[in-house]
């Protein structure tokens, strides 16, 4: 029994199912039969980066699928990403290409610049992308992630490939500084959100341009120390909020995360918890219940600390 779930529209036309199945963390061995599961359970959209060593698998599960045929490949959205090392224009097709091939389901729906710093480039392999120095510091590298966006640009209008492209972990004034030399716009920016740390200023700022906003770290990373994240998970309130509704705290903050303007992406292993993350588009939060989800102010889980002294790392501006 697959899950009906909606989609938003990108500025240039295409779709995106409103919840997606994050894989950060998912790795070779289990990767496969966790998308098929996802897949059979109704997750139409599927988000991966080279970063996590999975795309392969990815590619294979959605292959199975449509050789079963449970879906079509027009029915299944799928995002990945540009790592930081492949940043110099001269890196950005043929690493798009590895991306691509290893995927091999004819085309990339969305092709993400994973973040606006990068790192110098090493090589194109997996061992080759935390590039350090002797003292263990990362390479950082100082090309303008303007010139890797023209780049990328060119994998859009060279057809077929790749339908939209965005970007991921921008601020608004690196994203208003791409909007500015863009002849393809970026239709989606990555950034993490949850209750703790919910990018209202930043999806409003994206919303009047024409940008969709992806939430990744939705539960605010409760498997890890969260620097301060308040967990609204087990929160008695939210648990009386999902009562209400018939559905879980998890449920109740995707919930939220949808109704404030984002797509959130959850990760899990477990099938029960795949289940009930999709299972949100049945019910909407009232204003009130937005306002206490929103009370949750803490700090960032994610804030990249070794590269925090990157010419361009984004998080020290508010949003």
């Amino acid at each position: 029994m697959s899950t009906q779930v909606p989609t938003v529209r990108f500025s240039n036309g295409y779709e995106i199912p409103v919840v997606g199945y994050g894989t950060y963390l998912a790795q070779k061995g289990q990767c496969v039969e966790l998308v098929k599961k996802a897949i059979d359970l109704g997750y139409r959209h599927i988000d991966t980066a080279f970063l996590y060593e999975n795309e392969v698998e990815i590619g294979q599960a959605i292959r199975d699928k449509i050789a079963e045929g449970v879906i079509r490949r027009e029915d299944v959205f799928v995002t990945t990403k540009l790592w930081n090392t492949f940043h110099d224009p001269q890196h950005v097709e043929e690493a798009f290409r590895r991306s691509f091939d290893m995927l091999d389901i004819g085309y990339i729906d969305l092709f993400l610049m994973h973040s606006p710093m990068g790192v110098q480039f090493a090589g194109y392999e997996y061992a080759d992308m935390q590039p350090k120095d002797a003292a263990g510091n990362m390479l950082l590298s100082d090309v303008d992630y303007v010139e890797t966006w023209k780049a990328m640009e060119k994998l859009v209008t060279a057809g077929g490939r790749v339908r939209s492209i965005g970007l991921s972990n921008f601020n608004s004034e690196q994203i208003e500084r791409i909007l500015q030399i863009a002849t393809v716009k970026p239709v989606n920016n990555q950034v993490e959100a949850n209750p703790g740390y919910d990018q209202r200023k930043l999806i409003a700022f994206c919303q009047a341009r024409g940008i969709t906003v992806t939430a990744y770290g939705p539960m605010g990373r409760p498997h890890r120390t969260t620097n301060g994240n308040r967990n609204a998970l087990d929160d008695t309130k939210v648990l009386e909020i999902g009562r209400k509704y018939g559905k879980t705290g998890g449920q109740v903050i995707l919930r939220y995360l949808i109704d404030i303007g984002t797509i959130p992406i959850p990760y899990s292993t477990n099938e029960e918890r795949m289940r009930q993350n999709i299972d949100v588009c049945d019910f909407k939060l009232t204003g009130e219940e937005i306002e206490y989800l929103a009370s949750f102010h803490s700090a960032r889980t994610i804030p990249f600390l070794p590269l925090k002294s990157h010419k361009y790392y984004p998080f020290d501006l508010e949003f």
